[in-house]
């Protein structure tokens, strides 16, 4: 205990009287430390491929996102995607009808080369408006997730993307709403696709 006191205060001593010199930047070693390279940013520009072609569909959508709502709808339709930019670009065609109506939709991708990323719009032909882009990409197991900020009836929410369950020939996205910053998302509506 004794010695771990006077070595205190040889250390302050020091200190005080300048005799301790410490180097001027604190900064490591290269030769020691040597840098490590980042990741390469995955390259995402045709991860859209397999979807290009025509498709049967089968939609299951919730009438009253974020009320409480359990109502669900079902619709059955075609989805058929066209290729554009050699694959950087796509648009997908959705035409669906149930008992609740009928569903004319367009989807807009376009694959930003700088971020490496997917901004996903979609249309309605019942208002003909363009919605914000839902942002995001796929991992290198093929599972797909893509988000933005949206307003549902007046309120701000985030929106989500899944694209999951792929197999050779068929593949489901999942829409979900959150109104709580994302700390809990509500599934609002589930689309099966099947090669037609």
């Amino acid at each position: 205990m004794i010695l771990a006191r006077t070595f205190k205060a040889c250390l302050l001593a020091c200190v005080l009287t300048g005799a301790l010199v410490l180097p001027a930047t604190a900064e490591p070693d290269a030769a020691r430390y040597p840098t490590r390279a980042a990741p390469a940013l995955r390259d995402g520009q045709h991860d859209f491929d397999f979807e290009f072609g025509a498709w049967t569909a089968h939609i299951t959508r919730r009438l009253h996102p974020l009320t409480g709502s359990t109502t669900w709808v079902e619709y059955e339709g075609t989805s058929v995607v066209h290729k554009l930019w050699d694959g950087r670009a796509n648009q997908g065609e959705l035409e669906v009808s149930g008992p609740n109506g009928r569903i004319e939709g367009m989807s807009l991708r376009l694959y930003d080369p700088q971020t490496r990323q997917w901004a996903v719009r979609w249309a309605n032909s019942a208002d003909g408006e363009l919605t914000p882009a839902l942002i995001g990409g796929f991992t290198d197991a093929g599972h797909g997730e893509f988000y933005n900020q949206d307003t549902l009836n007046g309120r701000s929410i985030l929106a989500r993307f899944i694209f999951s369950d792929f197999t050779a020939t068929t593949f489901k996205i999942e829409q979900a709403f959150s109104d709580d910053g994302g700390k809990t998302w509500e599934v609002n509506w589930i689309a099966r696709f099947t090669k037609a």
